[in-house]
């Protein structure tokens, strides 16, 4: 539920199966058109119903509404088939402005829609969370909350609808059930016996690690695990202990839960890493990942690592510092990409194909800060490709190199390295860049550019376009590699401005 689109409410939907439609029966109007709507969907499979359903199908509760809590106004009740009784609380609120779902249902049935945040229209299809979150959009239609952001919206319509006494704050957790068999053959084996007895034997710990048998054939027969070819692997017979190994094996979280302890010893084979390598590098400075990660490997990742931390073999308990969340790249219309708009899916294999790897680097570091979703520009990627092509034409021709500098560059080059330093190490990948190109720009006033600045800038500039920095720098006469130079310095004094220009009103005359 996004609390912000609370006052776009125009509608409800129930699981016609479930336990508030049954309670209702007898209130309704049109009770055998929705006796008949219910038994035809009880006819469907829960897929049908949800991942294949391509119809907007319902039925309305006449007579029936349903309050919204948060301005007491009346919205009507339908029943539809994509929502699941088992799921949630059955009951769906629809804000057909900002969920597309609900905009396309809505659209079927000749439901009202009102939009209550600020920032595109929604004539043509819903303003969805994806697309405003972030990015300072307003309430609209939203009563007293008109003019704030989304985000103070949040919690003051929370606040508001606490103080009425009609809701609560929970946190939920969407972890459902860790099924942690896989039937296929790449993965970590699971070191346990079946034995005769229905029991579960684990084997002992010199017999680890259990290494996956070579097969002569990988694929799995009738719904079975592939290892279940390997006949003579899976049959244990060791120190009066007979039975038949697990076949299924773990599922990718089971090494990627615990992986960045791993990389910090992946040499030792007498434990899984050095305990005091771990207390050296632990925990992670930085995890970046999307929205999604949350509820995915994040999750899986503290679990582990809270079990190895229990047992004494994780020097902490929590595996992470900081959690930075990554913007997601929408398409040219502003919408996450997907099937629904294929027209505007960008495919980053072609851009590599036409522009370069390194203009995609570029361009995507550009758009804007990393948490935030950006739509994708495609003649803004040919704006990126034109500064690598100044790049390398000013810092190649070696005339444009001098060994002296006469300091006309001397105050843009220091506020250039700080700017950079500064801003990767906020992850404010866009502005440093920025600041890059106003270097790059002065460079083409002067004509001449000193080998410590060129070299240097190189250093910042490989960073985000590695190919061509590399290229770049060799060219420039270096025989080793970029990836270990030493990071450039700047000299605070020489980032002060001696003069500034402000603008002054007088009698409102500039």
């Amino acid at each position: 539920t996004c609390i912000e689109t609370i006052y776009g409410i125009t509608f409800m939907v129930l699981a016609p199966e479930g336990d508030i439609v049954k309670g209702l029966l007898d209130r309704v109007e049109n009770r055998d058109e929705v006796e008949s709507y219910i038994a035809e969907t009880m006819t469907k499979s829960d897929m049908d119903r949800t991942e294949l359903n391509k119809t907007k199908s319902g039925c309305p509760l006449k007579g029936l509404y349903a309050i919204n809590p948060v301005n007491s106004k009346k919205v009507p009740l339908y029943i539809g088939d994509f929502v699941l009784a088992n799921y949630g609380t059955g009951a769906v609120m629809a804000v057909p402005s900002h969920d597309q779902r609900d905009f396309e249902y809505a659209q079927v049935h000749n439901i009202d829609m009102i939009q209550v945040i600020d920032g595109r229209d929604v004539s043509e299809c819903a303003f969805e969370k994806q697309d405003y979150l972030g990015k300072g959009c307003k309430l609209m239609n939203s009563e007293e909350f008109d003019g704030l952001t989304v985000e103070e919206a949040k919690e003051a319509i929370t606040v508001k609808l606490e103080k009425m006494g009609v809701a609560r704050r929970m946190v939920n957790y969407r972890f459902h059930e860790w099924i942690f068999a896989r039937q296929r053959y790449w993965g970590e084996p699971v070191p346990c016996v079946h034995l005769e007895d229905g029991k579960i034997y684990f084997i002992p710990d010199e017999e680890l690690p259990l290494v996956l048998p070579e097969l002569e054939d990988y694929k799995g027969k009738n719904g079975k695990a592939p290892l279940e070819n390997a006949t003579e692997w899976k049959q244990y017979d060791r120190n009066g202990v007979k039975g038949v190994r697990e076949t299924s094996t773990m599922p990718g979280s089971a090494g990627s839960s615990w992986y960045y302890m791993r990389y910090i010893d992946p040499d030792n084979d007498k434990e899984f890493a050095n305990q005091e390598l771990l207390k050296h590098w632990l925990p992670v400075d930085l995890y970046v990942g999307g929205p999604e990660h949350a509820v995915g490997h994040l999750m899986y990742s503290r679990i582990w690592n809270r079990f190895l931390y229990d047992k004494g073999l994780s020097p902490v308990k929590e595996p992470f510092k900081k959690l930075v969340h990554q913007g997601m790249i929408l398409g040219e219309n502003g919408i996450k990409m997907g099937k629904r708009f294929p027209e505007f899916v960008i495919n980053p294999s072609d851009i590599v194909r036409d522009y370069g790897a390194d203009t995609l680097r570029l361009y995507e570091m550009f758009m804007g800060p990393l948490e935030v979703s950006k739509p994708w520009n495609s003649n803004n990627v040919q704006g990126a490709r034109r500064f690598i092509t100044r790049v390398y034409n000013f810092f190649t021709e070696s005339e444009n190199i001098v060994e002296d500098s006469d300091n006309s560059l001397e105050k843009i080059y220091h506020k250039t390295v700080k700017k950079v330093t500064n801003d990767f190490e906020a992850l404010a990948y866009n502005t440093a860049i920025s600041q890059m190109m106003i270097f790059v720009n002065e460079v083409y006033k002067v004509g001449k550019c000193p080998r410590e600045y060129a070299d240097n800038f190189i250093k910042m500039f490989s960073c985000i376009c590695p190919h061509v920095g590399e290229e770049i720098w060799q060219i420039m006469g270096h025989d080793d590699t970029i990836a270990f130079e030493k990071w450039p310095e700047y000299d605070e004094t020489k980032t002060i401005d001696d003069e500034i220009e402000i603008a002054v009103q007088v009698n409102g005359k500039t």
